[in-house]
């Protein structure tokens, strides 16, 4: 349980964020898009880790981080950690947390109403 904090924290910022959301789009539509990708992302890591197995042409990483980017992120990590599947490519590994880094920076701006971004576009 201690190795899955990470995870749970990073989404924290996301879920305030999605919260903020809410108040410009409907909940529903938020929930059925999270859902979506979510199921999306985690049936692609099934049906490549079972091609991987069978020795059959694999789904292109540059999909499965696609689907994270989507908003997949959090149902990859489960899919990882179930299926023991992308865990030990470590250049696999740096690009999701990136992409959940990504996540919590989007969130942290959304939350804040962008002033890190108008920070930094002010000093150029």
């Amino acid at each position: 349980m201690k190795r899955h904090i990470p995870i749970l924290v990073c989404g924290i910022l996301p879920l305030v964020g999605l919260y903020k959301l809410s108040a410009n789009i409907d909940w529903q539509f938020i929930l059925g898009y999270w859902l979506f990708i979510s199921v999306t992302t985690f049936v692609s890591y099934w049906q490549d880790k079972r091609r991987a197995q069978k020795g059959l042409w694999r789904i292109p990483e540059k999909s499965l981080h696609s689907f994270e980017l989507l908003g997949g992120w959090p149902a990859a990590y489960l899919a990882q950690q179930l299926f023991r599947h992308k865990t030990s490519k470590r250049s696999f590994r740096i690009a999701f947390w990136c992409i959940v880094g990504f996540y919590q920076f989007l969130a942290l701006e959304w939350i804040t109403d962008w002033r890190v971004s108008r920070w930094l576009i002010s000093l150029v």
